[in-house]
């Protein structure tokens, strides 16, 4: 699909999430785990539009790097936005949604890795 590869589309953005202060952002490292995706990026914000904000900085940094989303979904809903990106999937939550589906507990035994500007940390 593109020429970046999935950890790099990951860290993108993971960076593009940050510039619109999404919070607590996390990447699961899900190879060798599922065919779903490598990597899933997990993030929250505050309102339905910071969510929005979110979303179209992952798609404007990951379109100037040359990919294109296959899918997005949840858009207009405002609870929860999915990216799908094949091998990455963006999920950018408001925090009850983000509390209530708890996609990191799912898949507990993958690496997750808190990426914060100021401090950065891998859990297993």
């Amino acid at each position: 699909m593109s020429s970046i590869a999935p950890e790099a589309l990951a860290a993108l953005l993971v960076e593009a999430a940050e510039d619109k202060k999404a919070w607590d952002p996390v990447v699961v490292d899900l190879r060798g785990k599922t065919t779903v995706a490598d990597y899933f990026v997990i993030c929250d914000g505050e309102t339905d539009r910071q969510l929005r904000a979110i979303a179209d900085a992952m798609l404007d940094r990951a379109r100037a790097s040359g990919v294109r989303p296959l899918a997005v979904d949840g858009y207009d809903g405002g609870t929860w936005i999915l990216l799908d990106f094949d091998s990455v999937l963006a999920h950018v939550f408001l925090p009850g949604e983000r509390a209530y589906y708890d996609l990191e507990s799912l898949w507990d035994a993958a690496a997750k890795t808190r990426t914060r500007k100021s401090s950065t940390s891998v859990q297993r």
